[in-house]
């Protein structure tokens, strides 16, 4: 199947969601598999909405998740010629008709028919041969005239074989009366031109395929497979909305997940292969195909997004870590006390306990921050009187360290520990308050490390000063 062509058509009215990546996805994955092509077109007839701002955001969208295009982007508003030329062509060829009806008129014959209880269809009142024809000096629409009689068939590749009977389906508008062209035309005179082999959409499209399909034979042109989708849904089966999750792709890139997971998850939605859940970019080309792709809706679960996150994470050395996170810190406008080899130290104390690189960033603000904000109810807890010698006396042993790594930290610890017969919580916790502000974070010996001795001295500094103060000294 080397002559797969398959397209993402994205308008560009607002940011790409998390459904139209799926469809980007499932396209590229399978001209990818078949050594296709992949082309991006660029919707962007609705000029009232379109601008050049969500342009950009949706191919900065699909750039950073990797999904990179054969040919285009191609914009609908630079083929007008083509499709101006098409219309002339179907109203020659007697395939359309110009219809003078104005909106009241429709509208005012829809609630008759509807009250009658006949069809609240167009009537054909301006199609020659099937009424009184177009009123001449009015403004004129172009509409298609559909085939009265016989059936489209859609053997769909998701929802196999449709069919819908070609008399139910309306005479519709494919130019307005401003001579602007109308979805059903250029989507069919764009993917006929641009060999389209295989139009894979979601299933809210699947009502327009008979018109499209009529389209294409009216054009000598061959209807290409389609492949309709099921819709990407909430964990409670509505649609999916912010409600369940962020619905932007760049919301996830803002969060910190990693490309190559939200990839892995989008793919895994209405798709499986086995039970494997975690794939690479070669795996899912390599495995993917439209058969095993379901049919009920996919359910947008973000726990399941963020354990896919975690593996990524967590996958990656500190290192490579510390090369995600600069950047990412940088966008949030946050100053890396360090260099590489400290901020990858640092994020390997964390990358077990994060599942986002937001999340990571979150939890590492105690390292990043000169002074830190100590919570309440921990120093009630835990920097209490009898906190205040403990600390001194760690103090004093720190500060004569000569060698400043975990390993060394341990040996005062237990010194300390062994001399005074405390037990290790009783001392690490007061400390963990002392440098971190709360009582949860990595171990106590590599959190010192990577705070180093000076900031480490000063925050326990300050806690001796809190602990003698509730003693009243």
């Amino acid at each position: 199947m080397a002559s797969v062509r398959t397209r993402f058509a994205p308008s560009p009215t607002g940011a790409l969601h998390v459904g139209g990546v799926r469809t980007a996805l499932f396209s590229y994955l399978y001209a990818r598999h078949f050594g296709g092509r992949f082309v991006l077109r660029i919707e962007d007839t609705d000029r009232q909405r379109s601008t050049q701002a969500w342009v950009d955001e949706i191919v900065g969208a699909l750039r950073w998740l990797d999904l990179e295009w054969d040919e285009g982007p191609f914009f609908q508003t630079e083929r007008m010629d083509l499709y101006r030329e098409t219309i002339e062509r179907l109203l020659s060829d007697g395939r359309a008709y110009r219809c003078t009806c104005t909106p009241d008129e429709l509208e005012a014959k829809r609630k008759v028919a509807m009250q009658s209880g006949g069809s609240a269809g167009y009537d054909r009142h301006c199609r020659p041969g099937f009424g009184p024809g177009p009123d001449a000096g009015r403004p004129a629409a172009i509409r298609f005239a559909m085939p009265t009689d016989g059936e489209a068939v859609i053997e769909d590749l998701v929802k196999d074989k449709v069919v819908f009977r070609n008399a139910d389906v309306d005479d519709f508008v494919i130019a307005r009366s401003d001579g602007w062209p109308t979805y059903n035309l250029v989507v069919t005179v764009d993917d006929a031109d641009m060999a389209i082999s295989h139009v894979i959409r979601g299933d809210d499209l699947l009502p327009s395929t008979p018109k499209q399909i009529a389209l294409y034979h009216a054009l000598g042109a061959p209807v290409p497979s389609f492949a309709h989708l099921p819709q990407v849904l909430g964990v409670d089966r509505a649609r999916l909305s912010k409600r369940h999750a962020a619905t932007a792709v760049t919301s996830y890139r803002e969060l910190g997940y990693y490309p190559d997971a939200l990839v892995n998850f989008l793919a895994r939605l209405g798709w499986s292969h086995g039970d494997q859940e975690v794939f690479s970019r070669k795996e899912l080309i390599h495995a993917f195909s439209l058969e095993s792709v379901g049919k009920s809706a996919g359910v947008f679960n973000l726990e399941k997004l963020d354990w896919l996150n975690f593996q990524y994470l967590k996958a990656r050395s500190p290192e490579q870590l510390a090369g995600d996170l600069r950047p990412f810190m940088a966008s949030r406008g946050i100053v890396v006390p360090g260099d590489d080899a400290w901020l990858a130290k640092m994020a390997g104390t964390l990358r077990e306990r994060a599942k986002t690189l937001g999340e990571l960033t979150d939890m590492a603000s105690f390292y990043l921050a000169d002074e830190i904000t100590l919570d309440e109810k921990a120093v009630a807890k835990f920097l209490k009187p009898e906190a205040g010698p403990l600390l001194a006396a760690l103090v004093d042993r720190l500060t004569a360290l000569p060698v400043w790594d975990p390993a060394a930290i341990e040996g005062v610890f237990t010194g300390l520990m062994t001399e005074t017969g405390v037990k290790l919580g009783a001392l690490a916790q007061p400390v963990r308050v002392a440098v971190s502000g709360g009582t949860v974070s990595p171990g106590i010996y590599e959190v010192l490390d990577v705070l180093g001795r000076e900031r480490s001295l000063r925050r326990l500094r300050n806690a001796i000063e809190i602990a003698n103060a509730a003693a009243g000294h």
